[in-house]
């Protein structure tokens, strides 16, 4: 198992000690890789408290893809640098975007394969919020798996705002998340929640003091990357197929589990009274 560090001082969204930093071809977007298997997406434009453009959205199925494939990445963080989450997709660049409707089509389809890829995942995702998580950077936390979030933070999805027409698969995925009612409540008023609010409506599991943040999610990341891969990959993989099909999505983890060591090796750690070692 990897020796880190009980405490790490460096800010979430700059490299520490021993990251490993892959390429993602895309301006304001950056990914690295550290020795503890936890794997970090930054939003990196806080001159625009980072607004993702048209390259970041069509870069992240790739980028993902990439970490998927890695045996070294057990946990996925995203998060913004400075002090906002994201403030969602570039205006700046919507209006060129809606002066044709094939450009706005090709737009939101890469928004939701984005999206879907985040969701896809198949390691948990954690998204880090503190500051704006408006609109686009709301949709893409919502596709992690889980969201830790500052006190500071407000979230909100304002298409209402702007005469936009919301995607099917964003919509029914807040839906799900929070319920029908709330998710018009959001969708219609495009209300920005601070993070208490947030966390009873079911946007966020975890609120912590914004000085706190940063240390509570590189904990929190690293005690998932400790956890069997094989009953994490069971849980999503049986959420992602729903109640019809969940029976034949838990199927092949469950022979695979009879002969894997997972099982072994978490028992065993259990009697000698230690960690087990995944």
């Amino acid at each position: 198992m990897p020796t880190v560090p009980a405490r790490t001082t460096h800010p979430l969204d700059r490299r520490g000690p021993g990251d490993v930093e892959l390429p993602t071809g895309a301006a304001g977007l950056r990914c690295w890789v550290g020795p503890d298997r936890v794997a970090t997406l930054l939003l990196e434009r806080p001159e625009r408290r980072n607004a993702v453009t048209g390259a970041m959205w069509r870069a992240l199925p790739r980028v993902l893809a990439v970490l998927a494939a890695r045996p070294d990445v057990r946990v996925l963080v995203l998060t913004g640098a400075g002090g906002a989450f994201s403030a969602g997709a570039d205006i700046a660049e919507l209006a060129e975007v809606y002066a044709d409707p094939a450009s706005a089509d090709a737009y939101h389809a890469g928004n939701v394969a984005a999206e879907e890829a985040l969701a896809a995942f198949p390691r948990p995702t954690l998204a880090v919020v503190r500051g704006a998580c408006v609109g686009g950077g709301c949709q893409l936390a919502l596709a992690c798996d889980l969201r830790l979030a500052a006190e500071d933070a407000r979230l909100g999805i304002t298409p209402a705002k702007l005469g936009v027409v919301y995607p099917a698969v964003p919509t029914l995925r807040l839906a799900a998340l929070v319920g029908p009612a709330r998710a018009k409540y959001l969708l219609f008023s495009g209300a920005l929640l601070p993070a208490a609010r947030a966390e009873l409506f079911g946007l966020l599991d975890e609120v912590v003091p914004s000085a706190e943040l940063d240390h509570r999610a590189r904990e929190f990341a690293r005690l998932l990357a400790r956890r069997s891969p094989q009953t994490i990959g069971a849980v999503k993989a049986v959420l992602a197929a729903g109640p019809a099909d969940a029976a034949a999505a838990l199927a092949p983890w469950e022979r695979a589990s009879r002969t894997s060591p997972d099982v072994r090796e978490g028992l065993a750690a259990f009697l000698e009274r230690r960690e087990p070692e995944f």
